[in-house]
Parts: structure tokens; C-alpha cells; sequence
């Protein structure tokens, strides 16, 4: 997720810059405003990712707790 939300940020750059270039601002703005969520999801995948990669919770299941399902 954290990987195509950034991806996406070069793309909607040139989706803005076209959409301005066509004065089609409404559209600009839509994609300023999908770009700024996008941004925003990848940040908080980044922290749920730092917390994750602290827990012992994280990966897959231990011999033990696959012998308890």
C-alpha cells in the first residue's frame, strides 16, 4: 500500500499539470485533493509499518501458535 500510494504522487503531478494546461481547474484540483489522501494513507501505512516491525504480534505464526489453531 505505502509503495503504490507513492508511486501514484509522479503520476497525479502530470495529471495536474495536463489538467491545468487544459484549463480544466475543477480537475486539477480533484486530483490535488486525491493526491493529498494518497499522501496521507501512505504516511500512516509507514507508522502502522514502524509499530508492526517493533511487536513480536508481527509475521507469520510461531510453530506454537499454529499447534493451538
Amino acid at each position: 500500500m505505502q509503495y503504490h500510494s507513492l508511486a501514484a504522487g509522479h503520476d497525479y503531478g502530470q495529471y495536474v499539470r495536463d489538467a491545468e494546461t487544459a484549463d480544466e481547474h475543477e480537475i486539477a484540483e480533484f486530483v490535488r485533493t486525491v493526491m493529498a489522501e494518497d499522501s496521507a494513507r501512505a504516511k500512516q501505512c509507514h507508522e502502522f509499518l514502524a509499530k508492526m516491525a517493533g511487536s513480536q504480534k508481527a509475521g507469520p505464526p510461531s510453530r506454537d501458535q499454529r499447534a493451538r489453531c
